[in-house]
């Protein structure tokens, strides 16, 4: 199969990568040229616009945000001017509900498919193909790219006809994330403060009641203060809570828990720190708490 892959950023430069171990037909494009080096070394093509998708079967994009992916897909001469009928663009991007729902209008009406595959995983998730994907768009598509999502994911959840549905899912669940992060933060701030030893406390939590991947990776960062290098960027997390809010707000459905997410992000904002993880959310219950970090947070 002829694929495309746009943006090669951590987590898409893995996904590529495991689709080229699957000796695929794979052209690459990135706006930073020297990302796209590693994978052409190892037989990949690259080219130098997005709209160069003319003979691909099947493009997936991974990009930052709303923005980026207006520009790589709906400006003149880009992707959606250039697929051909019948190609497939696979959206595997944390976008707004209502991006989605035009990119599904907009490819319709060029003949074109288009389904939502949003990703669970962080980048060392990404390059070993241990994702989880969930997929929203014609099932019959999604069940005919099934094998192929399985090259880059562990497992797929296809949940609606309508792509933008995969997207309200992945926001949701990022939601859950941070509201986890933020909870740990201020449970091990509490017990820490009191006299308990946080990494015995994580211990604890993560054999006995909370057991989850999420858990004992977004704890063990938390308890080693260890918010850089950034596996996912805090302005990216704040920028996935601003579309779970505008999401809220179209659908009427209050979200408490919101107001106080969005508290700590602007907080990282407001002393410029751009390039910490979003695990930062859990460490600021420390910070507000007094505790004094000698750790990896400075």
């Amino acid at each position: 199969m002829k694929i495309g892959f746009l943006g090669l950023g951590r987590m898409g430069s893995g996904m590529a990568q495991r689709l080229l171990d699957s000796q695929t037909d794979l052209i690459v494009y990135n706006r930073n040229p020297a990302a796209s080096k590693p994978l052409v070394a190892k037989g990949a093509r690259a080219v130098a616009r997005p709209g160069a998708m003319a003979d691909r079967e099947l493009v997936f994009t991974m990009l930052a945000d709303d923005q980026a992916l207006r520009d790589v897909v709906l400006a003149p001469e880009a992707l959606l001017e250039s697929l051909p009928e019948g190609a497939v663009h696979v959206s595997c991007s944390t976008i707004s509900v209502a991006l989605a729902g035009e990119l599904a209008e907009r490819h319709a009406a060029a003949g074109q498919h288009f389904v939502s595959l949003p990703v669970f995983g962080r980048p060392d998730a990404a390059a070993a193909g241990k994702l989880f994907l969930v997929a929203g768009g014609a099932e019959e598509i999604v069940e005919r790219l099934r094998p192929v999502f399985l090259r880059v994911g562990q497992d797929l959840w296809w949940v609606s006809p309508r792509p933008e549905l995969a997207n309200l899912v992945k926001l949701s669940g990022n939601f859950l994330i941070a509201s986890t992060i933020e909870s740990m933060g201020e449970a091990m701030a509490l017990v820490e403060k009191g006299g308990v030893d946080r990494h015995a406390y994580l211990d604890f939590l993560t054999r006995s009641l909370f057991t989850a991947p999420v858990h004992r990776n977004y704890g063990k960062l938390i308890a080693d203060r260890a918010i850089r290098p950034a596996g996912f960027a805090a302005p990216l997390g704040q920028k996935d809570l601003r579309l779970v809010g505008e999401a809220a707000e179209k659908l009427a459905v209050p979200m408490p828990f919101f107001g106080s997410l969005r508290e700590r992000f602007l907080a990282l904002a407001a002393r410029g720190e751009s390039d910490v993880d979003w695990a930062a959310l859990g460490v600021e219950a420390a910070r507000s708490a007094g505790l004094q970090s000698t750790d990896r947070d400075n």
